[in-house]
């Protein structure tokens, strides 16, 4: 083992140093899921949740049921790693991963905007 400085980046997370404090995040992380689902034109949000939409079950056929589910994991790295106040939303999302519609790819492209 040997010592090669501090480090900037570990398992996906960009640590600054500030003063008498330390500042984590995965803006470039971010960036790339964004990029992988094609929305790294979307423009931000300021809330991470639409408190008057009501995300219903899907009776009809599932749409894009596999990058659905890989949506779903990579909020969920975001979550544990550095974004835990979204874990409500994630939760909720969570729960249609075997029968995902339009409305609920809507709900998270609303939240890959709030975490842009």
């Amino acid at each position: 083992m040997k010592d090669m400085e501090e480090a900037d980046v570990i398992l996906g997370i960009k640590i600054k140093r500030e003063n008498k404090r330390i500042v984590i995040t995965q803006s470039h992380y971010i960036e790339k899921i964004l990029k992988k689902f094609n929305r790294e034109d979307c423009s931000r949000v300021s809330t991470h949740m639409d408190p008057v939409e009501k995300l219903k079950l899907n009776t009809g056929k599932p749409v894009d049921q596999l990058e659905y589910s890989r949506a779903i994991g990579c909020l969920m790295y975001t979550m544990t790693s550095t974004r835990p106040y979204i874990a409500y939303v994630v939760g909720r999302l969570s729960r249609f991963t075997s029968n995902p519609s339009r409305q609920h790819w809507k709900a998270i492209t609303r939240l890959f905007k709030y975490l842009r």
